[in-house]
């Protein structure tokens, strides 16, 4: 299990915390708690390319260093704001990351983009406040030997995972048997394989619970983002992949169980609310005071409960199976899954055809060995081509 954080403000001085991926709506969030709070200090942000609300995001919080990932973006950044320094591309992110001085990088960069900057904020043995899950997805028993190495901490960032970590705080060794992860179940909770046949991008992205980003919601959709949940899991809390469950429920408040070894269960309730499990990572493990209703549990009434259906969403036992296989296959899958994503997103793949480009690639790339960070980026190129070519023939 990943430790607790190195608990922050013991000396009355803010923690430097550096955002990357703040145009997200992780990133917004998070902001909002900083200006809230005297235990933080904001030194540097980056967003993928959306480069206007960056600049206005580093003027309005007196940010003096900003990356963008996107070359084109930064350049355009760079020359429209004038009060700080503009770094650009892959090796823009790392270097905002070794540079700043921080202490805590909180990563919400959206996809496999997220790993590289892991690599280095756990190299340099910062805390990381992790909401890119793909970075554990991917890299895996690296990424974790890297933090034990560095004895940097890794913190979820993740209501599922959030829950988790709280609710395994102090249980002696033994004493747990299983771990539950809660689904609302997406916009499509309940639809039978045929009916999911037609369903359109518009239909997709009206999640009934969180508003996320479009890649995101669509995995929420699909039910991706739980076979991915699984695999950040295991890393975060060593558990084996039979002793994890995944279980809809719609009313999205309770976020984690665990299940004890004398048959008693443990369940982490909350407001179906973000910001409880940023602020949590960004408070050294800590609960604070946030401007969010508590439930009303009579208002509410009742608490229901539903088996995943893996025929309609196949996504979540493809997951499932790679993470199982290990290697390079949870690489496979996630590549797979972010081009079969995109082309959904760009109307050029049927919703039923996302599952179908993952399982292609991954049946023709099978699951190799990881030595290396190396042999997970060119895992994840050789699996972009092979999902292009799967779309291509699938049109």
């Amino acid at each position: 299990m990943v430790g607790l954080p190195r608990l922050s403000n013991l000396r009355g001085v803010p923690k430097r915390l550096l955002i990357l991926g703040s145009t997200g709506s992780i990133g917004v969030q998070a902001l909002d708690i900083v200006q809230r709070s005297s235990e933080l200090e904001l030194i540097g942000l980056s967003a993928e390319r959306s480069w206007e609300a960056l600049v206005e995001q580093a003027r309005a919080h007196g940010v003096k260093r900003i990356a963008l990932a996107d070359a084109d973006a930064a350049a355009r950044a760079g020359e429209v704001w004038t009060d700080g320094e503009v770094l650009g591309g892959a090796e823009g992110l790392v270097r905002l990351v070794v540079e700043s001085g921080a202490e805590l990088v909180l990563n919400a960069l959206v996809g496999s983009a997220g790993l590289g900057p892991t690599v280095a904020t756990l190299g340099e043995g910062i805390d990381l406040a992790l909401a890119n899950k793909e970075s554990l997805v991917v890299g895996g028993e690296l990424v974790t030997a890297l933090a034990e190495a560095t004895g940097a901490q890794i913190i979820p960032v993740d209501s599922e995972h959030t829950a988790l970590h709280q609710l395994l705080a102090g249980q002696p060794p033994g004493t747990v048997e299983r771990l539950t992860i809660t689904a609302s179940g997406g916009p499509f909770r309940g639809y039978t394989h045929t009916q999911l046949d037609s369903v359109t991008v518009k239909q997709a992205l009206a999640h009934p619970t969180w508003e996320m980003g479009g890649k995101i919601t669509i995995d929420s959709a699909t039910l991706m983002n739980k076979g991915l949940e699984l695999m950040e899991a295991h890393h975060l809390f060593g558990t084996p992949y039979e002793r994890m469950d995944v279980v809809v429920h719609p009313q999205s408040v309770i976020h984690g169980l665990v299940q004890l070894s004398d048959g008693a269960m443990l369940a982490h309730l909350g407001p179906p609310d973000m910001r409880v499990a940023i602020s949590y990572a960004l408070h050294g493990a800590c609960s604070v005071q946030l401007p969010i209703e508590p439930l009303d549990l009579v208002a509410l009434a009742r608490l229901d409960f539903e088996a995943v259906d893996t025929e309609a969403f196949p996504c979540l036992r493809l997951a499932r199976e790679a993470a199982i296989a290990g290697g390079t296959a949870p690489c496979v899958l996630n590549a797979a899954n972010e081009i079969a994503v995109h082309a959904f997103l760009a109307e050029r793949l049927p919703f039923l055809d996302i599952p179908a480009v993952i399982e292609r690639t991954l049946e023709r790339l099978g699951s190799s060995p990881v030595r290396a960070f190396e042999s997970l980026y060119e895992s994840d190129r050789e699996a972009r081509a092979v999902a292009s070519e799967a779309i291509a023939a699938l049109a």
